[in-house]
């Protein structure tokens, strides 16, 4: 498969985007909130976020590129799965920092990862490394949603 770097490049910096988009309705400041929070074990620090969501993005990105450039007539509904977890992805940062609404972002966080689960899934009937891609996302979203309900359970 021959690489179209325009095209691979508007999904990864697109899905990069949801993220900023997403934090910056949010109101930024993360941190100062977050260590307000009675955190569970193993939390790590606030700067690693955005780190490894930027990371995950692109990865993200990468995937749905490749999704979208297969000729699987499969590929318009692993897109929508695509776009539906990523709009979850979209909800979880301004319900938790700007609503402060440790509950709705637990939930948010359980609808993150069925989406990702049934995307990968999709995905991989598919084209299988944009599957692969895809498994340090659902790694992350396990590991934020024990953050995020251990937040909220310690509240």
């Amino acid at each position: 498969m021959k690489i179209k770097w325009t095209d691979l490049i508007i999904w990864i910096v697109g899905t990069e985007l949801v993220g900023a988009l997403s934090a910056l309705i949010s109101g930024g400041n993360f941190s100062a909130y977050y260590d307000t929070l009675q955190q569970p074990p193993l939390a790590p620090p606030a700067w690693l976020f955005p780190v490894m969501w930027s990371i995950l993005y692109a990865l993200m990105g990468v995937s749905a590129y490749l999704i979208w450039e297969s000729n699987d007539r499969r590929r318009k509904g692993a897109i929508l799965l695509y776009g539906l977890q990523l709009f979850a992805n979209f909800l979880w940062t301004p319900v938790f920092f700007g609503l402060k609404s440790l509950r709705g972002a637990s939930a948010v966080v359980i609808i993150m990862l069925i989406l990702i689960t049934a995307m990968i899934v999709s995905f991989l009937r598919i084209n299988k490394t944009a599957a692969y891609l895809n498994i340090p996302y659902l790694l992350w979203t396990v590991f934020a949603a024990y953050l995020t309900i251990g937040v909220t359970v310690l509240q």
